[in-house]
């Protein structure tokens, strides 16, 4: 990432979406300081169950919950003319999330996989309602258009960059005075 002339690298973890590796997310999610959930905004409908369900997971997942960690829904693939826009894939996967969250709050108890619930009781779930904050974006691998990503990269890994400077400074005071 380019800022203010300097460059400042990022660490970027890509977990793939197939059910076979979302398990390697849990490994990296104590340490994330935000995630972008990519989906594909022209094979959208196909796949908005499997990706709501993903999303929701991850959403009621107690690191992200805990360390409220911000999630960033990228659309990607914009540029082409029969993508689905971004309002329209979050007011989907806000449907389908809500569908989850009744049918998963009826076996609750039995629910192991998820640490957390999310919503609002007796409101239709919105992202807003979510412990973390939740961005919908859209962008373009194809063409670069990756400016709302950079953005929200800049946004939420900053200030987790400069709490761990504190921290560090910190214990270095600490060291140099015997505390």
């Amino acid at each position: 990432m380019r800022q203010k002339g300097k460059l400042n690298p990022v660490h970027l973890v890509d977990v793939p979406g197939h059910s076979r590796l979302r398990p390697k997310l849990e490994e990296f999610l104590p340490q994330a300081a935000a995630i972008v959930f990519v989906v594909d905004a022209l094979e959208f409908l196909p796949n908005c169950r499997a990706a709501s369900e993903y999303l929701y997971d991850i959403l009621t997942n107690a690191n992200v919950v805990k360390n409220k960690i911000s999630v960033l829904l990228c659309c990607n693939k914009t540029d082409k003319l029969t993508a689905h826009t971004k309002e329209f894939i979050r007011k989907q996967m806000e449907k389908e999330i809500e569908k989850l969250r009744a049918s998963r709050s009826a076996v609750s108890i039995a629910d192991i996989a998820n640490d957390f619930s999310i919503g609002i009781e007796g409101e239709v779930f919105s992202f807003s309602h979510c412990y973390n904050k939740v961005t919908v974006a859209e962008a373009s691998g194809l063409t670069g258009e990756t400016v709302q990503i950079q953005d929200f990269i800049r946004e939420y890994i900053k200030p987790l960059a400069q709490t761990c400077i504190n921290r560090l400074n910190l214990r270095l005071d600490s060291y140099a005075f015997g505390l």
